[in-house]
């Protein structure tokens, strides 16, 4: 109860443009979708965090499991999660970690082939001791294959999806789209929904398995309209070399312009409606630019005229036309948007002073509401550990071995 009148005073400290965050554990007047499923976490990079945060906000309760002496917490994504610091190369600590995974619901491991084997904690034996156990083994390459006990990053991902080679400008070397589509996307996004499948088979058969979510087949399933499209022989998509397509900068009404303020306008005008209403506000006639003609000549005037007015001037114009022209916006400008703000798209942070996206989607009946407490690495080892039974003195000595950290709150041992 201490605990949770803690988290009520820290939570009016951050607010949304409307209304006060409550904690999911704080309002149980609220339904959240996924409430009472216990989720294990074990700490790695973006995609798994991304993963565990977005069962989190949707009301699974997640527990971190951390390294113990880890110097600097770099996870950002771990709002309304808790914090153990435990050993797992310890058996002391494979023990421990056994025992939570026996009474939880999901596993997101996010290690190469092997590692979890050789440390005793692979899913034929965690299945063994909780049959109804996700076990979500999120990585790079797969679990199989010649990549897949080595290491990488989204755009090695990317690049043997074969997605990256379409990413760029015309003569340019392939860019890639910072590491949005491999960690994100094609990682925790699709682990999430691994898991989610997966909860929803067990309602049905009472059994738990394996989802195994590799980053380069979450990225190739996300390009699968890229494959499928180069079939469409009446609309021919990627026929041209990169940058040179209808969507990929090619076209001249499918691009962003820099205005003359140095900001920039989106322009996404394809269909012939659309097109129609682009060429009115840039005061240009439809003979002199032909929608799918001549596009380097239109393209240079199109260049010109933007340059000509400030985004905002643009804006004012494109306002009130139905033409698909919006400005391009700063991570700062895009949460103070008015229209984002109508949606509540962006929380607020007010001891951070930093607006930060609210989960997506929303459901009517049992919407997210997340918790934005951060916790400190290890901050839950002994509540975790007394919940399981161990005395306060066998966690002394597990702490004296190195086998568990307690660190963010006084210690009661």
């Amino acid at each position: 109860m201490l605990r949770e009148r803690m988290n009520d005073s820290l939570l009016l400290k951050f607010k949304t443009c409307s209304r006060n965050l409550k904690t999911p554990n704080t309002n149980s007047s609220i339904f959240m979708a996924l409430r009472g499923i216990k989720v294990i976490e074990l700490s790695g990079l973006a995609p798994a965090p991304f993963c565990g945060m977005v069962l989190s906000d949707f009301g699974a309760s997640v527990l971190r499991i951390d390294r113990p002496q880890t110097q600097l917490d770099i996870d950002t994504l771990a709002r309304g999660k808790k914090s153990a610091a435990i050993n797992i190369k310890q058996p002391e600590g494979v023990k421990i970690l056994k025992q939570l995974c026996s009474r939880a619901d999901v596993l997101i491991e996010p290690y190469r082939r092997g590692v979890m084997e050789k440390l005793g904690l692979g899913p034929d034996i965690l299945l063994k001791d909780n049959a109804q156990l996700i076990y979500a083994r999120l990585s790079g390459y797969g679990h199989t294959g010649q990549y897949s006990s080595k290491g990488g990053h989204d755009i090695n991902y990317l690049a043997i999806s074969g997605i990256l080679s379409m990413l760029g400008n015309a003569n340019s070397n392939p860019i890639p789209p910072l590491n949005l589509l491999g960690d994100f996307c094609g990682g925790g996004l699709m682990c999430a929904l691994g898991i989610c499948l997966a909860l929803y088979v067990r309602t049905q058969t009472g059994e738990g398995q394996v989802v195994d979510a590799s980053m380069v087949e979450g990225s190739t399933y996300l390009g699968s309209w890229l494959w499928t499209s180069r079939s469409i022989k009446s609309l021919p998509l990627w026929t041209q070399p990169r940058g040179k397509n209808m969507l990929d900068g090619g076209a001249p009404f499918y691009n962003t312009y820099s205005t003359q303020d140095g900001k920039y306008m989106a322009v996404g005008s394809i269909e012939p409606k659309f097109y129609s209403e682009l060429l009115k506000g840039l005061d240009l006639k439809e003979e002199d630019c032909p929608q799918f003609n001549n596009w380097p000549e239109t393209h240079k005037k199109f260049i010109r005229i933007f340059a000509t007015k400030t985004q905002e001037e643009w804006c004012q114009i494109f306002n009130k036309l139905d033409a698909c022209v919006t400005p391009v916006l700063s991570l700062q400008e895009a949460s103070s948007y008015a229209h984002n703000c109508s949606l509540e798209t962006f929380m607020k942070d007010s001891v951070q002073q930093m607006s930060i996206p609210r989960p997506a989607p929303k459901l009517s009946k049992s919407p997210s509401i997340p918790s934005l407490i951060q916790p400190i690495i290890g901050q839950h080892s002994e509540e975790v550990l007394l919940e399981l039974g161990y005395t306060r003195e066998e966690i002394s000595e597990l702490v004296k071995k190195a086998v568990v950290e307690i660190s963010g709150t006084k210690s009661k041992l």
